[in-house]
């Protein structure tokens, strides 16, 4: 079972399908628009179907909540999709051309950065407004249509490297070279550290050798902790090798962690403090936070994950933009929805409050939020 325990920090500046939710796969929305539509893709078959899907199922419950609770925009009600791009550029250009032609007026982009590069190509090309949760590559929001709800690669190597450099002098880091989102972490990581005159041991592998982690752990068994930029699968088994190699040095991880819950059984050993960044603790008192969890464990029986709230947040501040803009033309083409949510995103005095944090963006797409350090116990 996983207990959170927050610890403060802060950052200025990672299946079930619920059809009732969404409109029909079949709809052509551009034909048959009495609803706002929203699009998106994402992995919902594969390694990273959890992403995916847990994205999908937050959109989902934000797209309930708005039709139901709070009576559509204008009276006017919301349908979303999401079409899986297998975490593929090909398949997430593929999807966006597929949702574009059935009449995507905004979207909150893909799940995963490079997915959501070629998303975000298409999506300049058409003039479309992207938001997307998770994918945290710079990028995916180089253009002015383009935004993000998720921390930047950038912000999460800043935040680790401060942490990490004022509390430990032995440091170490394992990270993923054939991974965008892994490399550029580290990078920023590096980067930090060095302006703060620190010195640390780096280790990497690749995907085709993420599998047995054994020279890494030996290479930094000394370390008093060991930063991991990675996602949670590769990250468990390190965890696992450390307590098998008597590795104790601590580990610091970031929001990919989020799930690494499901890779420990009961008898597994977990030897060494883990901690990680995180934008969302499903625990956490705060009135907000408390009431998403409760309606998102009734509509699927399980806790969301940040990848949930992350996809939910998307979703409602999309929603809370178009009120702030009093869309109210339901047949609004996706060009002129682009210039109305880009003025309100880029202005940097539209707000939304959230279930990952209070949040404002800037012109270059960044959202600025705070972070949650949280301690993982299996």
């Amino acid at each position: 079972m996983k207990k959170f325990f927050k610890v403060a920090a802060v950052l200025s500046a990672a299946a079930a399908v619920m059809t009732g939710f969404t409109g029909c796969g079949s709809t052509n929305y551009a034909k048959d628009n009495t609803t706002f539509f929203i699009g998106g893709t994402g992995p919902l078959t594969g390694e990273n179907s959890s992403y995916g899907i847990s994205v999908k199922q937050g959109a989902e419950l934000a797209i309930k909540v708005i039709n139901e609770e709070l009576g559509g925009l204008n009276g006017i009600k919301f349908s979303f999709e999401m079409i899986d791009d297998k975490c593929t550029e090909v398949d997430a250009k593929n999807g966006f051309n597929t949702l574009y032609e059935k009449g995507m007026q905004a979207s909150i982009g893909s799940v995963t950065s490079g997915a959501c590069a070629s998303f975000a190509a298409e999506a300049f090309t058409n003039n479309v407004f992207l938001l997307t949760p998770s994918a945290s590559n710079e990028s995916v929001i180089t253009e002015d249509n383009a935004f993000r709800v998720c921390f930047g690669d950038d912000q999460q190597g800043v935040l680790a490297a401060e942490t990490l450099g004022e509390k430990y002098s032995n440091i170490g880091a394992i990270y993923d070279s054939s991974d965008t989102y892994s490399s550029d972490l580290f990078k920023a990581f590096k980067k930090k550290l060095g302006e703060m005159g620190k010195t640390f041991k780096e280790q990497s592998f690749t995907s085709d050798t993420a599998k047995d982690f054994s020279t890494q752990v030996e290479a930094l068994k000394d370390c008093d902790v060991i930063f991991l930029p990675i996602y949670y699968q590769a990250a468990s088994l390190i965890i696992k090798t450390c307590a098998s190699k008597g590795c104790a040095a601590d580990i610091f991880g970031c929001d990919g962690f989020d799930g690494i819950d499901k890779m420990f059984s009961e008898s597994d050993t977990l030897s060494n403090s883990v901690k990680y960044i995180t934008p969302f603790d499903a625990a956490s008192s705060d009135e907000k936070v408390a009431k998403f969890v409760e309606k998102y464990k009734k509509a699927y029986n399980a806790l969301p994950d940040q990848f949930a709230a992350d996809g939910y947040d998307a979703v409602m501040a999309i929603y809370e933009a178009m009120k702030a803009a009093d869309v109210k033309d339901v047949k609004i083409s996706a060009a002129d929805l682009c210039g109305l949510l880009k003025e309100k995103f880029a202005s940097g005095s539209f707000k939304y409050s959230g279930v990952t944090g209070d949040m404002t963006w800037n012109a270059g797409g960044s959202c600025n939020k705070s972070a949650q350090i949280v301690n993982f116990t299996k």
